[in-house]
């Protein structure tokens, strides 16, 4: 197989509108206590096995640890567009679950009351020559369902944290 065909794509979209201004939204992506709260994060997380590491500039990377039910998860990326507070662009990878990186792009549009966030994840999916035209087409759709159903839930929790403030 060549190293074109061992990958299929997809992509997952997200669209939440928050009653909060754009920066303040844009801020929870880039702040580390922020992000704590809420990005790649669940209710069952233990704060205790949670850190973030952020260099907020293009270029720059960043990580989160998570532990789950005594599980540690990891993931990371680099910055490609920062453009507060309209436009965040970052890479994503999770290296426990595949070597692949995702792309990443946050749209934030100011309403007239709040802002409307649109997320899109470029999602690379690694795949074999045993899996038919069905399983990837299967296979794509689980990836996009469950990458969707995930940022929604991160996405009541940022909720959450903005109302903190």
């Amino acid at each position: 197989m060549n190293e074109e065909n061992r990958y299929a794509y997809v992509t997952a979209r997200v669209t939440r509108q928050f009653n909060a201004s754009p920066e303040q939204v844009f801020d929870a992506w880039l702040n580390p206590e922020r992000m704590r709260g809420w990005l790649f994060t669940s209710a069952t997380s233990d704060p205790a096995g949670r850190t973030v590491v952020n260099d907020a500039r293009i270029g720059g990377k960043w990580s989160i640890s998570d532990r789950r039910n005594g599980n540690d998860y990891s993931g990371d990326g680099e910055y490609v567009e920062i453009d507060r507070p309209r436009r965040l662009v970052f890479t994503f990878r999770m290296l426990q679950f595949s070597p692949t990186v995702d792309r990443v792009v946050i749209e934030i549009a100011p309403l007239e009351s709040g802002c409307e966030l649109t997320l899109t994840q470029e999602i690379t999916v690694p795949r074999d020559d045993r899996m038919t035209p069905a399983d990837i087409e299967r296979m794509l759709e689980e990836y996009r369902r469950g990458t969707e159903h995930g940022w929604n839930e991160m996405f009541d929790l940022l909720a959450a944290t903005i109302l903190e403030r």
